[in-house]
């Protein structure tokens, strides 16, 4: 066998090197592993943030800017029931004045106590009808007003609107709910 000279050596050593290949001459291989480990980092999140709830939705009118009262206007001859949610109780108020205790015509007080240390929502519908009941002009009023006290509870206010819009047989009281702010 004969022997290599030095520049057939020299070019097999350069030919048997491994050599970086330009850009446009690697592999069409295309690396997503970081772009999906984003993706489902990103997945995760929206799912952990996005609260799925189911909702009903409750008509309101909001009070008007700079406590000039409510946006809509009411007919002078209307029953115009407020009903103010107190730390005793339920303190309703019609266009003829305040509801007297037990809701027994016009006078002073709180017109439905707490029975110990729970709301009364029965009371509260039962005097609601009575009043509607009261004069036939009144018996196609929808609306009535809420107001609350700062740290009345969410639940407290749903409960009242529910014992407000419709008895316990069914027959619709006030399905319209305004809310007042305490001045």
């Amino acid at each position: 066998m004969a022997k290599l000279s030095a520049a057939q050596r020299g070019k097999i050593r350069r030919l048997s090197q491994p050599r970086e290949l330009a850009p446009d001459e690697e592999g069409g291989e295309l690396n997503i592993v970081p772009f999906l480990d984003i993706v489902v980092n990103i997945l995760i999140f929206v799912l952990a943030t996005v609260a799925v709830t189911f909702t009903s939705t409750i008509e309101t009118t909001p009070p008007a800017a700079k406590g000039t009262g409510v946006r809509t206007a009411t007919p002078t001859d209307t029953l115009n029931l407020t009903v103010l949610i107190v730390n005793e109780g339920f303190s309703l108020k019609a266009s003829g004045g305040s509801v007297a205790t037990g809701c027994q015509g016009v006078g002073s007080g709180i017109s439905i106590p707490k029975k110990g240390n729970q709301y009364d929502f029965a009371g509260l519908t039962a005097c609601a009808e009575r009043l509607k009941a009261s004069n036939p002009a009144y018996a196609q009023e929808d609306q009535v007003f809420i107001g609350a006290n700062p740290g009345t509870e969410y639940q407290l206010l749903v409960n009242v609107m529910d014992a407000l819009r419709t008895t316990k047989d069914g027959k619709t009281l006030f399905d319209k709910v305004n809310f007042k702010v305490a001045q």
